[in-house]
């Protein structure tokens, strides 16, 4: 994967916010390892997301950190982060010129680009008995657009920059692909479509040495589900996996960084399954 070395321009044209952007200069002379990327993270303010942008950036990475609506939340994160260059941007994926915007946008304040991580995505519920038609059609649209075709968006914008340097993307999807997700069907259909990119893409973008995976987590400890797993159904949930447990959002970082590094190139075309064996497939 080749690095990229230079200047990276801290504008403000809403998809980029400038504040606090820093010095984006690359470090002096050959970077070596899997440090000093330019990094992509969708959803990156909250939850995974901002465990993987913490992830990248503890390995000497630069990141760009997008949010839809929660810029503050991203601010803070980039402040926190260690090491300098990174940036905020901002764009609702189910628009796509906001979508091509945002992207060319972090790749001009990274340097470039060389790892996508397609995170973001809304999860909402519709049980199909009861809810109204109209609210069905609603729920499929806004859903669809953001975790299939937004995340398609995104590769297509990511691709032009990574062509030419080599790369990584990796797509977080669910076990919801697997296993279905009866109050959430959108959703599971979104993420079943999501894998089926991965590899679609893989293929089609191996020439280019770029190489195309996907995370599949069950269950994850977030502030977005500290309520399910704190009321009833807690132990519920904690007990589809023989582990006990649910995951920490660390853990699937982990993996994200691993499927993101020179090494894991023969990975292309793979959908990891970080579940703690509570759903098993073969």
């Amino acid at each position: 994967m080749n690095l990229w070395h230079g200047s990276a321009a801290c504008r403000g044209h809403g998809f980029l916010i400038d504040k606090g952007c820093g010095d984006s200069r690359a470090r002096s002379g050959m970077m070596t390892g899997v440090t000093g990327r330019a990094v992509l993270v969708t959803g990156a303010s909250r939850g995974i997301g901002r465990a993987v942008a913490e992830a990248f950036a503890g390995s000497g990475d630069r990141v760009a950190i997008h949010c839809r609506e929660s810029v503050a939340a991203a601010q803070r994160l980039r402040d926190e982060l260690p090491g300098e260059g990174h940036v905020v941007v901002q764009a609702d994926l189910a628009d796509p010129e906001a979508v091509r915007t945002m992207v060319d946008g972090a790749a001009e304040a990274l340097g470039g680009l060389d790892v996508l991580v397609n995170n973001a995505g809304v999860y909402t519920a519709h049980p199909i008995l009861d809810t109204s038609y109209e609210d069905w059609q609603r729920h499929w649209r806004l859903t669809l657009d953001t975790n299939l075709v937004g995340a398609a968006n995104v590769i297509w914008c990511a691709a032009r920059h990574l062509r030419d340097r080599g790369g990584r993307i990796v797509n977080v999807s669910s076990r919801g692909a697997f296993r279905g997700e009866p109050r959430h069907a959108a959703y599971g259909a979104s993420k079943a479509g999501l894998n089926s990119l991965t590899q679609s893409l893989a293929v089609a973008l191996a020439p280019y040495g770029i190489a195309v995976t996907a995370v599949a987590p069950g269950f994850v400890e977030t502030d977005m589900t500290s309520e399910q797993l704190g009321g009833v159904r807690g132990d519920e949930i904690r007990a589809q996996s023989p582990f006990n447990r649910v995951a920490r959002s660390e853990e699937i970082a982990a993996a994200v960084l691993w499927l993101a590094s020179p090494e894991a190139e023969w990975s292309s075309g793979t959908i990891v399954d970080l579940n703690g064996a509570s759903y098993l497939r073969s």
